[in-house]
């Protein structure tokens, strides 16, 4: 091992989702520093896909927003997730999905300027590791973390590998980040105890080439539920879902074995012959030529970590929190984990914030995890009603049968039949329709400043809080998104692209200027950039659908604060005799200064 130490502030190990998207949103604050992968580039499969309004709300903030929608498939292929016997044959159910219903349209517009698409990991990390290299970061593939050493509170040393030499050399930096994951070395080195549920078995993957395109027109979706009760099924395709990757001729066919099959590793492998032929079973067109590119199997977890930090060593994305793709929260969430802290680093680093800042990334991320992954396992388990219902649960093939002959009895075994398996399709909008759990997280840690707050006025979760979003200014809260224009009309905006963008931002109205006054006297005390806009009747900006009033929960003399992360950190409900005493007061306690 060559004695030399390389030296850098900011060591990212992983450079998938949660890596990358550290590093852009670092770079957005003018910080740079080395990611290593141990992969050989970017994913080559697309294993995640949904991109929910919260991710791309963060990657808004940095402009990175519009190569993923136009790498995406638009929101309207996913309009629908199916039940079905084949893609070509008997169609047995269907939901609205993804903010399609045109009953939840309205919801979804409140809840954000963003809309749901359909980006595959083997689109989206290329966009991520692109913007970080150019805009400062050195990336380094086939590069493995091996272990660390803190020499002091603020130097770890860290062994890297290059897998390629096999030699060894050692990284010297001020914060290490472990983005490794599902198999973070990180955490393990860390020793970071995890909390594990007993997990719902193996899944089986199956990428495959096929046009599709005909089967689709009238059934369009991107996800697609295929069994078929009246087979025999081999031990590793006893149902599947077929998830499209690029309309309408890139699938990724998920086969599930049954529930509760005590199916194992060995068991879940095949040749290349018997997945074309099940896939063709799937398909149910012989015409439809299908070519197998990739092949893989992966546990469905529902693991947690206790804590996602230790001095100044931080960890996110699925090394703290693995979980089923199930409501699709997995990118999501490693994209928002990334972007809770590095406004925070920055910060820090800077001098702008006291070290005690960097504890409340784990104050904050870390119940959204223990949330995401009980939700994601928890949309699987939502499946099994309707599964019951159509037999499929049966071992049994004489019996899977004869459940499914009683859909055709028109007196009452059929009326309950059939009602049991609508009912049970309703059942798995919670995974469709979470607006809720992608929306509705709650911070509450020192760098949220509860002190003028009401305990027994902070709003409640609606009933259905996976589908269901609240809004609201409360501190901790998301900041609510609102279109906004100019009194001239051009193009509209929203709340959220005002604040953010690495700042501080302070929203008032009419009769809100001692509130501008204060936060630009804080800001120069201070040092920390505070933005500060009027929304009103000839302020800065107009409230032109009167969305912002509704929403602010403040007088229009009462303000806003707003975090660079674009979550509510204080409000007043209307003007105070000491604005700037207020405001300074505020700002420290957040900035744990």
């Amino acid at each position: 091992m060559d004695d030399d130490i390389i030296e850098t502030d900011l060591l990212i190990v992983g450079a998938g989702p949660a890596g990358a998207a550290l590093a852009c949103f670092l770079a957005s604050h003018g910080r740079t520093g080395i990611m290593i992968s141990a992969a050989p580039g970017c994913a080559e499969t697309p294993r995640a896909h949904i991109t929910n309004m919260a991710a791309l709300e963060c990657l808004r903030d940095i402009g990175l927003d519009k190569q993923c929608i136009d790498a995406a498939a638009a929101g309207h292929n996913m309009k629908h997730t199916r039940w079905c016997h084949s893609m070509a044959g008997d169609e047995y159910a269907r939901l609205y999905s993804w903010g399609n219903d045109p009953k939840r349209q309205g919801d979804y517009d409140a809840a954000s300027p963003c809309d749901h698409v359909d980006l595959p990991q083997t689109e989206l990390e290329p966009i991520l590791t692109r913007r970080a290299v150019q805009k400062g970061w050195t990336l380094r593939f086939n590069t493995s973390f091996v272990s660390f050493t803190r020499e002091a509170a603020d130097v770890i040393v860290s062994r890297i590998r290059d897998d390629v030499t096999g030699k060894t050399y050692r990284t010297q930096s001020r914060f290490l980040f472990g983005c490794d994951g599902a198999r973070s070395q990180v955490i393990r080195e860390l020793a970071i105890p995890l909390i594990k549920k007993p997990g719902q078995g193996l899944a089986l993957n199956v990428l495959l080439k096929a046009d599709l395109s005909h089967l689709v027109t009238n059934r369009t979706g991107n996800l697609h539920w295929v069994f078929q009760p009246e087979r025999e099924h081999p031990a590793w395709g006893w149902a599947c879902i077929v998830r499209m990757v690029r309309p309408w001729n890139e699938w990724m066919f998920i086969f599930l074995p049954a529930p509760g099959a005590d199916v194992k590793a060995d068991d879940m492998m095949a040749s290349e012959e018997e997945y074309v032929s099940r896939a063709k079973e799937i398909i149910g067109d012989d015409s439809v030529a299908v070519e197998i590119l990739d092949v893989s199997k992966w546990w469905i977890n529902e693991t947690v970590a206790e804590y996602y930090s230790d001095g100044n060593i931080f960890c996110l994305g699925d090394a703290v929190h693995r979980h089923p793709p199930f409501n699709g929260l997995g990118s999501n969430t490693c994209i928002q984990d990334a972007y809770n802290l590095a406004w925070k680093i920055s910060h820090v680093m800077s001098g702008k914030a006291g070290p005690a800042l960097l504890d409340t990334y784990n104050t904050e991320r870390q119940p959204v995890g223990v949330d995401v992954i009980t939700r994601a396992n928890q949309g699987l388990r939502d499946h099994v009603p309707w599964m019951e219902a159509i037999g499929m649960t049966e071992p049994d093939v004489e019996k899977r049968k004869a459940v499914l002959a009683e859909f055709e009895d028109k007196g009452e075994v059929g009326r309950k039949r059939r009602q049991q398996f609508r009912k049970g399709i309703e059942n798995t909008g919670t995974e469709f329709h979470g607006l809720g759990i992608e929306m509705n997280q709650q911070y509450r840690s020192p760098a949220v400043y509860l002190a003028d707050e009401v305990p027994s006025e902070a709003p409640q979760l609606p009933e259905d809080a996976v589908r269901q979003r609240l809004i609201s200014t409360f501190p901790g809260m998301r900041l609510p998104h609102a279109w906004l224009n100019t009194r001239v009309p051009g193009q509209q905006f929203s709340t959220i692209d005002i604040a953010g963008h690495g700042s501080f931002c302070l929203l008032t109205g009419p009769g809100g200027e001692a509130w501008k006054e204060a936060a630009a006297k804080v800001a120069a005390d201070l040092a920390v950039e505070i933005k500060s806009f009027s929304i009103g009747w000839k302020e800065d900006y107009e409230d032109v659908y009167f969305d912002w009033a509704k929403r602010r929960e403040v007088e229009e003399d009462g303000c806003v604060l707003v975090r660079p992360d674009n979550f509510v950190a204080w409000r007043s409900r209307s003007m105070i005799g000491d604005p700037k005493a207020k405001l300074e007061e505020v700002m420290k306690t957040v900035l744990c200064r």
